[in-house]
Parts: C-alpha cells; sequence; structure tokens
C-alpha cells in the first residue's frame, strides 16, 4: 500500500469515518476560512455595498465551476472502487489522465467564464451600484480557476486512495497565506498598491495556486501514483468516457445546485444590497454548519466506493448506520447554536444594523435545514460511492427545482411573506430531499451501478451486490 492511502475493506467503520472526516472537515473550515476571512476584511473596512458585490460573485463563481466538481466527484469514486479492488497500476493510469482532463477543462472554463462574466451578473439582477465590483471581483478570480481545478483533482484522487491528512496541509498553507495576503493588497504595503476588492482576488488566486502545486508535487513525489513517465501520460479515452459516464450526471446536479442558488439569489437581490450583504453573510456561517455533514458525506463515499470494489457489502450498511449517527448528532447541536446566538454571529461581519436584522432572520429558518441535509448528504454519499450519480441528480433535480425555486419565487411576491418566502423554501427543499434519498437508497437499486468488474464476473448479480434493499 503507497504512502498515506488508508484500506477501508478492513478495521472499525466508525473509527474509518472519524479518522477521514476529521481532516476533511478542518479542510473545509479553512475554505470557509478564505470567504470568511475576505468578508471580515471587506465588510468591516470597504463597507456594505463592496461587501454584496463580493458575495453577488459566488454563486456565478460555484456555476462556473460546477461541471469539474462533478468530475472530481466521479474521480473519487472511480479511484475508490479501483484501489479496494487492489488494481494499482489501473489507479496510477486513471490519475494520469485525470490531471490532463481537469486541466484542459480548466483553461476552457477560464475563458468562457471571463467572456460572460457581466452577462451573468446582470442576468442575477446584481444591483447598479454594486456591478462594478462584482464584476472585477469575478473577473479575477476566475484567472484562478485552473489551479483550483488541479488541487481539487488531487484532493478527490487521494480522498479515494483514504488519504484526507494530506489535502489539509496543504490547504492550511494556502489558508495561512491568504489570511497574510488579504489586508496587503486591499490596502497596499510597501511597493503594493491599495487595490481593495481586487486585492481580495489576486491574495485568493495566489493562494489557489499555491496549493495546487504542492498537492500535485506530493501525488508525484511521495505517493508514486502520478508519473512523469511519457507512455503513462498517453490519452486513455475509455478512461475520459468512465469519468465523463459517472461525472456527467454529477456535473449536471453540481451545476443545477449552482444555477439554484444565482436564481434564489436574484430574487433575494430584488430587495436591495442590504438584503443581499445579510443574506450572503447568513450563507457563510452556513459553511460552517454544514461541514460536518459534508466531510461526513464524502467520507462514506470512499468508505462505500472501497467496500463496494473489495465485494463487502456488508461493511456498507454499516457505513451508512454510522454515518448516520454520528453527522445527524453533531449537525443537531450546531443548528442549536446557530439558531440562539444568530445576531451575535451575524454583528461579527458588519455594524449595520438592517443587515444584521436580514441576516439573523435567515439564520432562524437555515438553521431548522442542517439536520436534513446531514442526512441527504450522508445517503447521496452512498449513491456517488456506488457510481449512481444518475439517481443522485435526478433527486437534487426535484428538491431544487420542483421545491426551492418555484416556492420561493411564488412565497416572495406575497407581501404577507416577502424575503422571509425565500427562507422558507430553503427549508423545503433539504427536508424533501432526505425523504427522497432514503426512499431510494431502501431500494438497493444503487448496488447495480459498480464500475469495478473482477475477472471472476461473468454476470453483474454474481459480484457479490446484491439488488435486494437492505
Amino acid at each position: 500500500m503507497q504512502r498515506g492511502t488508508v484500506d477501508f475493506t478492513e478495521g472499525s467503520i466508525p473509527g474509518h469515518l472519524i479518522r477521514f472526516s476529521v481532516p476533511m472537515l478542518l479542510g473545509n473550515l479553512l475554505q470557509a476560512l478564505y470567504s470568511t476571512v475576505d468578508s471580515f476584511w471587506v465588510g468591516r473596512y470597504l463597507g456594505p455595498q463592496a461587501l454584496a458585490a463580493v458575495s453577488a460573485s459566488g454563486p456565478v463563481i460555484h456555476a462556473l465551476i460546477a461541471f469539474v466538481l462533478g468530475l472530481t466527484i466521479a474521480i473519487t469514486t472511480i479511484v475508490a472502487q479501483h484501489w479496494g479492488a487492489k488494481q494499482e497500476d489501473r489507479v496510477s493510469h486513471i490519475i494520469n489522465n485525470s490531471i490532463v482532463l481537469l486541466t484542459v477543462t480548466g483553461i476552457v472554463i477560464t475563458a468562457v467564464g471571463i467572456f460572460i462574466r457581466e452577462p451573468l451578473l446582470r442576468l442575477i439582477n446584481v444591483p447598479p451600484d454594486v456591478f462594478e465590483g462584482a464584476s472585477t471581483y469575478l473577473g479575477i478570480y476566475l484567472l484562478g480557476l485552473v489551479a483550483t481545478f488541479l488541487y481539487n483533482a488531487a484532493s478527490s484522487i487521494l480522498r479515494g486512495l483514504g488519504d484526507s491528512r494530506t489535502p489539509l496541509r496543504y490547504l492550511a498553507y494556502a489558508t495561512v497565506t491568504n489570511i497574510i495576503l488579504d489586508p496587503i493588497f486591499i490596502f497596499g504595503a510597501g511597493p503594493i498598491p491599495r487595490m481593495e476588492i481586487a486585492g481580495v482576488a489576486y491574495a485568493t488566486i495566489l493562494s489557489q495556486a499555491l496549493s495546487a502545486v504542492l498537492s500535485l508535487a506530493y501525488l508525484q513525489r511521495k505517493s508514486g501514483l502520478l508519473t512523469l513517465r511519457k507512455g503513462q501520460w498517453q490519452l486513455d479515452f475509455s478512461v475520459f468516457s468512465m469519468i465523463t459516464r459517472i461525472g456527467l450526471p454529477a456535473s449536471i446536479q453540481q451545476t443545477a445546485v449552482s444555477l439554484s442558488a444565482l436564481t434564489v439569489n436574484s430574487i433575494v437581490n430584488r430587495f436591495g444590497s442590504a438584503v443581499m450583504a445579510g443574506y450572503g453573510v447568513g450563507l457563510r456561517l452556513d459553511q460552517f454548519a454544514f461541514m460536518p455533514a459534508m466531510s461526513g458525506g464524502l467520507a462514506v463515499t470512499s468508505l462505500v466506493g472501497q467496500n463496494l470494489g473489495a465485494r463487502r457489502d456488508d461493511r456498507v450498511r454499516d457505513t451508512v448506520r454510522w454515518s448516520l449517527i454520528l453527522t445527524v448528532g453533531i449537525t443537531a447541536t450546531l443548528a442549536l447554536v446557530m439558531f440562539t446566538i444568530r445576531g451575535k454571529l451575524i454583528s461579527i461581519f458588519t455594524k449595520d444594523t438592517g443587515v444584521i436584522r436580514v441576516g439573523a432572520d435567515y439564520l432562524r429558518f437555515a438553521a431548522l435545514s442542517y439536520v436534513p441535509y446531514a442526512c441527504m448528504f450522508a445517503l447521496s454519499g452512498v449513491l456517488r460511492g456506488a457510481g449512481d450519480t444518475v439517481t443522485a441528480m435526478f433527486i437534487t433535480l426535484t428538491s431544487l427545482w420542483v421545491v426551492r425555486v418555484p416556492l420561493a419565487a411564488t412565497l416572495s411576491r406575497l407581501p404577507s411573506f416577502g424575503v422571509r418566502g425565500v427562507w422558507i423554501a430553503i427549508l423545503a427543499g433539504p427536508v424533501v430531499g432526505s425523504i427522497l434519498n432514503y426512499a431510494y437508497y431502501k431500494t438497493g437499486r444503487w448496488k447495480r451501478h459498480v464500475i469495478v468488474k473482477h475477472a471472476t464476473d461473468s454476470d453483474p448479480h454474481e459480484n457479490g451486490i446484491s439488488d435486494h434493499p437492505n
């Protein structure tokens, strides 16, 4: 076994979940710290309009990178299943081709994103008083997309191998770099001029570049699975096809999430910059509450992937049970804290009483959604680990585009609800999503989508995976 990798097909499942999730949880905290530190400097020293400009760029960024996020989900699943099946040479081949695919994709999306950023900002009703700042921030941020994609590719590969600590280490270096560069680039120091919003973007992309370089260097030097040998870099379109087949539904799912956020943002934006800023700060705080559930869901994907690849169906069931116990318990506690001190939390980022009032009202409803999200993340992690990304996509489309977006659009136009109608819709989405995920999980149909076939497999029903529910 290569350095840093973990075999999830043996040993304590709750132990694996905790040890694997904690570094990812810390990593998610660091990623949230990126945007939180940005919001602190911008909100406190550049004002509500600048804060609204940075907040308005977030959904556009997520929409542009959604396709690649889907591909990284596929890479984790494919690597995990082949690693669980002990097919090391195949894993190395998949890793090399994954890096090539994401590099090319990143270049294309960067070019397209820079070209269409202003039409996208107009499409989501960004007000004129924050439009220029949003366009400036977004244009600079997009220049660092390739580095962001490569770091995410390396992280997804390492997660499939059972290593969640290495991505954390390099993300920590990048976060510290971002914290140091933010005030320097925003306000200027020595030969560096005052750049304000542009400085926030430059600090971010330089930090992301650092994490990408360090992660790829680790894969090449330490694990030995990313090789520089010429023959290993020969493009294999069967690998591209496999990644796309699993990743495309996941990409559509991620795009649906991002477009839903864009649509909801456009509804919120109609209520003015103060509401935009309050909602934006609330979303930043949401990240912290979601982290245990998101980390648990990613851990489930890796554990389920390796155990399905090794034909350990019994360990898959135990993984689901333990992940729900752990994530629901932690998330319920966080929801209670968030609900209780929501106003004080918003006031960390702004002194504006109108922004604080809006953000606190949003968190009152958002806190109630955290436990349903925890259930949804854990169960969708099972589907991803099996490679059943099509069903996960349809469940997401239903919860967002059949429930959340239409409900937000309808309720927000009623005088008795106003923007609070959006908060109600945001709560309704994960409630429906968690119910649908659980119902499908119980059917057991997701087990039909396992990628790895062993030499003795002559029929999909002979690989030790039952099509019947647990």
